[in-house]
């Protein structure tokens, strides 16, 4: 295993998408050799050398092979999915995956450390005022934090039962540049562009937006990644959040007042049948603290401004 001052050899499962990009791009910036691995190429350059590579379609065998060949030292899974997947393409992308990744790892002549991306979705439904903890006993609601909790207890279980070196980050919601288009900030982050280049009115349509969640920075989300690539925990699954919850209307309007854009809001009223299951998260984050000297440093306007920069043209 590399030492924090060798240039580690990373691959970054799902290396194109929102976190795993910024993953990406880290790594390479502290000098770590960087392998991105995704379906299909991204658009935008990414970080590293890119290889294409689907998990779900692969043996794992196939992917030991190429961990072996390059001389992988870390993996990061930011790989997965819900948003337009069907219940079994989002098994598939996010337990299917994991059994290969968790089956390659350990075939691999000297295994490599995993740092697997988990999701806040995994814990279900908390009391108003209640935070998460990493020894709650998980009740998700949610077809996607069911599966991501799958994937989860998957690796904790070859932690105990194989030796495989690996954490869980437990992730809030995570905020910053390159947020997905279909994500509530990526659809008014991008309504707000079309007014500015325009010179117009952003006309905004929005449900009350009562839910309140523990939104964490993207950079400061990388931060905990890097973090758990070489810092050995005592847990296994850890929480990275910021432990406490932000309504979501409050993130929309500093977006709003970060842009300087003039806008035109329209209230509707939330659809009927709308669950409650993001209707509060807040995470216990101090193990995190603990185990690997990790805290968020950034703000919530910090966030939104740096998602605002990067959706500007130029």
């Amino acid at each position: 295993m590399s030492t924090p001052h060798t240039p580690q050899r990373v691959a970054v499962l799902g290396g194109t998408g929102f976190i795993g990009r910024a993953v990406a791009a880290r790594f390479e910036a502290t000098g770590s050799e960087v392998l991105t691995l995704a379906r299909k190429p991204s658009a935008v350059p990414v970080a590293g050398r890119f290889v294409p590579f689907d998990l779900t379609a692969s043996p794992a065998s196939e992917l030991a092979a190429l961990l072996e060949r390059e001389r992988v030292d870390v993996v990061v899974n930011a790989a997965g999915g819900m948003w337009g997947l069907d219940d079994e393409q989002m098994h598939v992308a996010n337990v299917v995956l994991v059994d290969r990744l968790v089956e390659a790892i350990g075939a691999m002549a000297a295994p490599a450390r995993l740092v697997h991306l988990g999701t806040v979705h995994e814990y279900g439904l908390v009391p108003v005022g209640a935070s998460q903890h990493e020894d709650d006993v998980p009740a998700p609601v949610m077809a996607y934090g069911r599966l991501k909790l799958a994937a989860t207890e998957r690796v904790v279980d070859a932690v105990e039962r194989e030796g495989l070196d690996a954490v869980v980050l437990r992730l809030g919601n995570v905020t910053g540049a390159g947020q997905p288009g279909h994500s509530l900030l990526g659809v008014i982050g991008a309504k707000l562009a079309t007014a500015h280049a325009s010179g117009g009115t952003a006309e905004l349509t929005l449900q009350p937006l009562t839910a309140q969640r523990d939104f964490v920075d993207l950079d400061d989300t990388v931060d905990a990644v890097v973090a758990a690539s070489t810092t050995r925990t005592a847990r296994t699954v850890l929480n990275i959040g910021t432990g406490s919850a932000a309504p979501a209307r409050r993130l929309v309007d500093l977006l709003v007042e970060v842009s300087g854009v003039p806008v035109e809001v329209t209230e509707v009223p939330a659809p009927e049948g709308t669950g409650p299951e993001s209707e509060w998260q807040q995470l216990e984050i101090s193990a995190a603290r603990e185990q690997l000297g990790w805290v968020p440093q950034r703000t919530l306007r910090q966030s939104v401004a740096s998602l605002w920069a990067d959706g500007l043209p130029g």
